[in-house]
């Protein structure tokens, strides 16, 4: 928020202080909806201890649920692990394999396609649709045995969930996914980082394929933590 806001009159610890004084802070939330079903098919995890120093390098998908009243549905995220981009999703009142292509289709249409595509080893990763999809875009499969080996794709599940729909309340499944699409938006366009040189994932995607000479920076992907 203080690299959002950038205020003048205010240093950032102070800010936060004062920000936090007020209540403004995160609450962790529990996922008690298991959205994973293991399958049997396995692929090894390409990505533990990679360094990365690229767009379209990695991209990590996950699945979670959204409740409303006593109805669960169901969002699929596609995240471009160095530019922390959400390349790709799809809502749906289902945890059908279909909303997983249709998210990965979105990623291809708009992005590059990946070097490596990584995610846990739930039955819609290992769908043969979704396989054949990758392979037909000569993309690697990488699968995690944990959620800790997915972890970016977790973040962005909680983040969306935390940072955006807790206080929008969507009420209908329309108004879920015109608001997804809104916290997508937002996300990718006016949420800093500090691991992209406190940018925006749009503006950093921008600046790294522009002609700008800026010191690129690198992660190192070790559980799929960013070492800053």
């Amino acid at each position: 928020m203080y690299y959002t806001l950038k205020p003048s009159f205010l240093g950032r610890d102070k800010f936060i202080d004062v920000f936090m004084s007020l209540g403004y802070r995160l609450h962790k939330r529990k996922n008690y909806i298991k959205t994973t079903v293991a399958s049997s098919i396995y692929y090894p995890n390409l990505i533990k201890g990679m360094l990365v120093n690229a767009p379209s390098t990695i991209c990590q998908s996950d699945i979670t649920y959204i409740r409303i009243g006593d109805t669960f549905y169901y969002a699929v995220f596609i995240i471009d692990v160095y530019t922390k981009k959400i390349v790709g999703y799809h809502v749906c009142d289902n945890m059908r394999a279909q909303a997983n292509i249709k998210a990965l289709n979105m990623a291809f249409k708009n992005n590059t396609p990946p070097l490596i595509h990584h995610s846990d080893r739930g039955s819609q990763y290992t769908y043969k649709g979704y396989i054949q999809l990758l392979k037909d875009k000569g993309v690697n499969i990488s699968m995690a045995l944990s959620a800790q080996d997915n972890a970016y794709a977790e973040r962005i599940n909680r983040t969306i969930k935390n940072d955006y729909l807790e206080y929008w309340k969507p009420k209908s499944f329309c108004e879920l996914r015109r608001l997804i699409k809104k916290a997508v938006n937002q996300y990718n366009n006016t949420r800093p980082h500090n691991s992209i040189a406190k940018m925006t994932p749009v503006e950093f995607e921008n600046k790294w394929f522009g002609k700008s000479t800026f010191s690129k920076p690198f992660i190192t992907i070790f559980n799929n933590e960013v070492n800053v």
